[in-house]
This record gives C-alpha cells, structure tokens and sequence, in this order.
C-alpha cells in the first residue's frame, strides 16, 4: 500500500542522502539531473553547487525548482520525497560559508552511510576537476511531501 510520509520522515529522507534529482524548467520544457546536496533541516534549505551552464542560466530566469530524492529497497518498499522551493544564487564570502557546510554535511553523511572518511570534496563531486569558481545555490524550501510503499 502506499502512503503519504509524515513531515519528519520527509525531513529524514533528505537528511540522510545527498544524492538528488533537481527539477527546473527551461523554455516551458521540465529538466531532471542528478545532483550532489546538503540538506540542513534546521534552516529549510538545500544547499548545492554547479559550473555555469542551462541549468544555472535556466534558474536564474524561472527560479520554481523542485528536488526529489528517493530510498528505493526493492519493487516493493521505497520512499520518496519531493521538495519545491526556490533558486537563490549566493556569492562571495557567504558562498565560501555554504561551500564549508555542504562539504562538512556530506563528509558526515559519507562515512555515517559508507564507512568512508573522505578528506576533500573531490573525493565526493567530479565537478571540481574542471571548476574555476563554482556557483554556490540554495533552494528555499517552501513545502516538502512523501510517499511510502512497504
């Protein structure tokens, strides 16, 4: 049977992933990609990175975004949860502050889930290999639904 999840289980799920699905329009066309995250549950947002490309481009003209992560245990027992919220681009030293926390948020996240002590962020993003400045992101929480099967 599937069911919605209760708002603490949603938080849970983001909580305790870091691998995403982000959602954004483009030209009135819908585009999913995969993307590395920090979810800091206190505050109510995501925290993200990327080079310059569509998808920044993309956000900055239509900030509406969602990001949908899923535990998927077998055909018959997952749980997903989809955030909607808005794109907010941050720069300078506060960029350097939530670039700190999101490296920190995943470093735990890795060796809580994996076992896995990892000491830079290239250990956990390829993007840094071919990145001068990354742009630093926010999605803004605005609402956060789930649904279960078990």
């Amino acid at each position: 049977m599937i069911k919605s999840l209760e708002q603490k289980r949603c938080s849970d799920v983001l909580k305790n992933n870091y691998i995403g699905y982000l959602s954004y329009i483009s030209n009135n066309r819908p585009y999913t990609v995969p993307i590395t995250y920090y979810y800091n549950a206190n505050e109510k947002y995501i925290i993200c990175y990327s080079s310059h490309g569509h998808k920044i481009e993309s956000m900055r003209k239509q900030t509406s975004v969602s990001m949908t992560v899923a535990d998927i245990f077998n055909n018959n027992s997952w749980q997903s949860v989809m955030a909607h919220g808005q794109y907010e681009e941050i720069d300078g030293g506060t960029a350097k502050l939530y670039l700190h926390e999101f490296s920190l948020g995943i470093k735990n996240l890795v060796l809580k889930k994996e076992y896995k002590d990892l000491d830079y962020i290239s250990q956990f993003s390829s993007k840094t290999y071919n990145m001068e400045i990354p742009i630093v992101f926010l999605i803004k929480i605005g609402d956060i639904t789930g649904k279960v099967k078990s």
